[in-house]
């Protein structure tokens, strides 16, 4: 009998050490996040850019994963996006004083939607279709302004919700994080929107 309560009570243990894995898991992430800002959100939107590229390209077809892809897709969040992001969320705060009435937060996305998100769509189209796709540059201009309009268009109809949310809701320490979860669902309807226009062009 002891034995069996014995068993009960370390089984009860374990399920709690289980559960406690995840807790203390996203402890240290929140506590890297905090004493290295920067560096955690860089490897978090690298990690998420994979994530996404790696649902696009089953969605596109792929039978195996192409890990070259992957891998710039990869760098990109890691280099540009993390970077970008952090560095945008403190100069807006700055400008802005920390401010978070509906004015204030107007300002912000109108802000970001004019600079930051017509800048990140085309340097990620001319990235994906002269790093990724190794296109020769003539092709990757004629790709680029053909795919632009249509693409920030799209961006302009989503983005600027997205922003409202971030800005409204998210601390300051989140939104990097918060644009990036979303931006791996927007960088899978990139891919699959620059695979299209490739197989018609094709």
């Amino acid at each position: 009998m002891a034995s069996a309560g014995g068993a009960g009570r370390g089984g009860a243990k374990g399920g709690k050490g289980e559960g406690s894995l995840a807790y203390r898991a996203w402890r240290q992430y929140l506590l890297q996040l905090q004493q290295h800002p920067l560096r955690t959100k860089m490897i978090t939107a690298g990690c998420l850019a994979g994530v996404s590229d790696s649902v696009a390209q089953k969605l596109s077809g792929y039978q195996k994963i192409e890990k070259r892809r992957l891998f710039l897709k990869m760098l990109f969040g890691f280099a540009y996006g993390g970077p970008f992001g952090h560095y945008l969320h403190k100069i807006l705060d700055y400008i802005f004083k920390g401010k978070k009435d509906t004015k204030t937060i107007a300002k912000k996305v109108l802000l970001e939607q004019v600079t930051s998100s017509p800048l990140n769509n085309v340097l990620f189209l001319f990235y994906y279709a002269y790093v990724v796709e190794r296109r020769p540059l003539k092709e990757v201009k004629v790709r680029v302004q053909k795919q632009y309009p249509s693409v920030q268009l799209s961006a302009w109809m989503f983005w600027p919700i997205v922003g409202w949310i971030n800005h409204q809701y998210m601390p300051l320490q989140f939104r990097v994080i918060f644009h990036s979860l979303v931006a791996c669902c927007w960088g899978i309807f990139l891919n699959l929107r620059a695979r299209a226009m490739s197989l018609k062009q094709a």
